[in-house]
């Protein structure tokens, strides 16, 4: 009887799923037919719903079961497999050969010794000084630092960790164009203030530059950076949705609680190459502290017209650091069509920048930093061949806390918890874990930078040269970094431009 009674029930249940089922299929056909927005649903209702699925489905299946290790984008599974397996302490060993083809057009082969140096001959970097001359300049022996990612675009747990790994690395942490909040200084790491065309976090109530808010937040940092655009959106403005603008982040600002927090597309008093060195010289007078600018690299004319107005200026008013952003960058949300068209990239900017800084006699007086795509230790020897002279990156640190490239940065449902605000999500994200992971993965990178210079037979990686690169033009054919790019001595520009100050 008590079986008899349990089997009813079972049929029951399913006789009410069934009608469940039957009336939300009616619903749906119902609202399908009716509507005009999509020609597939009014078509082929009900059934027609499974193409905007699987459409949404597919960039995730394609990470898992189609694309190859070496095929995906933005960041193939190999780079970031890498990563993961640095930041967990793993190293970056790999078993019976290379998925990377080295034929293929733009690949970087380093030119490898045929009698590297002993183990006893080995040295470390001498360590890199920025804003020598300044009050109070900044030392730092680590080549690859954390990238700004601002308290808002990126969660608290998330900042969190980054602040406890680069105190273990040793390596500085920008603020991003957020503000400074206590969890990027919770740590006690090297930072670098990045002042944003919104001014957040050092502004007066008219959202201008507050220097008594500069001259404070002077105290707690290392250097100051002034974001001139970067590369995944250059002539537009950061904008953080009303419902991200916290209690907390509002404070941490200087704006209003609950709206919409957009940066201008560049800094009102900023509108040529004058005022720009006319900032960096009062940020750097307020404060003691080394001050640089970054931005993405259009074409060769704005290098040009930097390097003329600081000759005419003086060398008091020259950046001491410019961070040359590649439109290969990214960002929690921009336009695709300035993600896909806009900006030249790191491999054709960066040796742009650094060849005019080399033709007007600047490349000893300003130091530059490489960003864009720059995850792992080939990446970053390669831009120190063309003439970098530090690296950053903001994405290799968000795969060393646990990005698995879910492209929902911008939607506040990021499942790992670093772009969210959502406590679901972030309880994933373990300070003490990720914290150590970060310090793993800036550890790894730095060190293999090493390993590759070691190959090259150099003693370590300042050492590098455009000659220890060849760039592949077809299979079966490389050319030297160094005919492709011929590196520039001072030339009769930099000596004109001399002439003229006297």
């Amino acid at each position: 009887m008590f079986l008899d009674n349990i089997a009813d029930w079972v049929i029951l249940g399913f006789a009410a799923l069934a009608a469940f089922g039957l009336i939300s299929i009616v619903i749906m056909y119902v609202q399908d037919v009716t509507q005009t927005a999509h020609a597939i649903r009014r078509n082929y209702p009900v059934i027609g719903r499974m193409r905007y699925r699987f459409e949404r489905l597919g960039e995730y299946f394609r990470q898992y079961f189609f694309a190859a290790d070496r095929e995906e984008q933005p960041f193939n599974r190999a780079g970031r497999a890498w990563v993961y397996r640095t930041a967990k302490g793993l190293g970056g060993l790999v078993g019976f050969g290379s998925t990377n083809d080295m034929n293929s057009n733009g690949s970087v082969i380093f030119v490898n010794a045929s009698f590297p140096l002993l183990e006893e001959e080995k040295t470390d970097r001498p360590h890199m000084v920025i804003g020598p001359g300044c009050e109070h300049p900044y030392e730092n022996p680590s080549i690859f630092n954390i990238s700004g990612m601002s308290f808002g675009a990126i969660s608290k747990p998330a900042v969190r960790s980054l602040s406890k790994g680069a105190a273990e690395a040793k390596v500085w942490l920008n603020t991003g164009e957020g503000g400074m909040s206590p969890y990027h200084e919770e740590f006690g790491p090297d930072i670098i203030y990045q002042v944003g065309t919104a001014k957040y976090g050092i502004r007066d109530q008219d959202g201008k530059l507050d220097p008594n808010k500069v001259r404070d937040i002077g105290k707690r940092v290392k250097a100051f950076e002034i974001k001139l655009s970067q590369g995944a959106k250059p002539g537009r403005g950061g904008v953080l949705p009303g419902n991200k603008v916290t209690s907390e982040i509002a404070a941490i600002r200087g704006i209003p609680q609950g709206q919409v927090s957009s940066s201008p597309n560049r800094h009102r008093e900023i509108s040529d190459c004058d005022e720009l060195l006319s900032m960096i010289h009062y940020i750097r007078e307020l404060t003691g502290r080394p001050v640089g600018f970054k931005a993405v690299v259009g074409s060769e004319e704005f290098p040009h017209e930097l390097c003329e107005t600081i000759h005419r200026r003086g060398l008091d008013y020259a950046p001491d650091f410019i961070t040359i952003d590649g439109g290969e960058g990214g960002t929690g949300a921009a336009p695709q069509v300035l993600s896909d068209n806009v900006g030249l990239s790191l491999k054709e900017s960066l040796p742009i920048m650094v060849d005019t800084l080399n033709m007007y006699d600047l490349r000893k007086q300003i130091k530059i930093i490489a960003s864009g795509k720059l995850i792992t230790s080939g990446n970053v020897a390669w831009a120190l061949c063309m003439g970098a002279d530090f690296a950053v990156s903001a994405r290799g640190f968000m795969f060393a806390l646990g990005c698995i490239q879910s492209l929902q940065c911008h939607r506040d449902t990021c499942p790992t918890g670093i772009t969210t605000h959502n406590k679901r999500f972030q309880k994933g994200l373990v300070v003490e874990d990720k914290g150590k992971r970060v310090a793993n993965y800036a550890h790894w990178v730095n060190h293999e930078i090493n390993v590759i210079a070691h190959s090259c037979g150099l003693r370590n990686a300042s050492e590098f040269s455009r000659k220890h690169v060849r760039i592949v033009q077809k299979p079966g054919f490389s050319v030297s970094l160094e005919k492709l790019y011929p590196e520039y001595a001072a030339s009769r520009l930099a000596k004109e431009s001399n002439k003229r100050q006297a």
